[in-house]
């Protein structure tokens, strides 16, 4: 029962240390006229959708949930923003070229089609973020027009 206690107090001490540990923040002030939002004519269905399900990992611009001071879900919050943002960021779509652009345009439409975006764990908790069938398919002929405009 002792080795319990000493276990127990180890854990409770190394929880309250890493409290103390920051973390990288993806907040700004501004909308950069290079935004996918802006430099595109997208409906506002579409507009909505992307702002709930694509841009806190997407854009340099999250909106953070309650839990994202605690740690270790700061951390892997921070993780998933930084891999989001290394796919592809929202913020600087009109820096890519046109054939770069086309190219994140089908593989937008690839994970939307596959399920694989917006990730399961993040829909777990913003219910809001997941597409319906019709969302989804709303989406994908949009994102294809867009892309053969290119």
């Amino acid at each position: 029962m002792r080795i319990v206690k000493i276990i127990v107090l180890v854990l409770l001490v190394a929880f309250v240390g890493i409290q103390f540990i920051p973390t990288e923040r993806n907040q700004s002030d501004t909308v950069p006229s290079s935004d996918f939002m802006l430099v595109n004519n997208v409906p506002p269905a579409i507009k909505e959708k992307l702002q709930v399900s694509c841009y806190d990992c997407h854009s340099n611009n999250t909106k953070y949930p309650w839990y994202n001071r605690i740690q270790p879900a700061a951390w892997i919050l921070e993780d998933h923003i930084k891999e989001g943002k290394a796919d592809l960021n929202f913020s600087e779509w009109d820096s890519l070229s046109s054939r770069r652009k086309s190219s994140k345009l089908r593989s937008i439409i690839k994970q939307i089609e596959s399920g694989e975006m917006p990730l399961y764990s993040y829909t777990l908790i913003h219910k809001d973020a997941a597409f319906s069938k019709a969302e989804a398919e709303e989406m994908i002929t949009w994102i294809t027009r867009l892309k053969d405009s290119l």
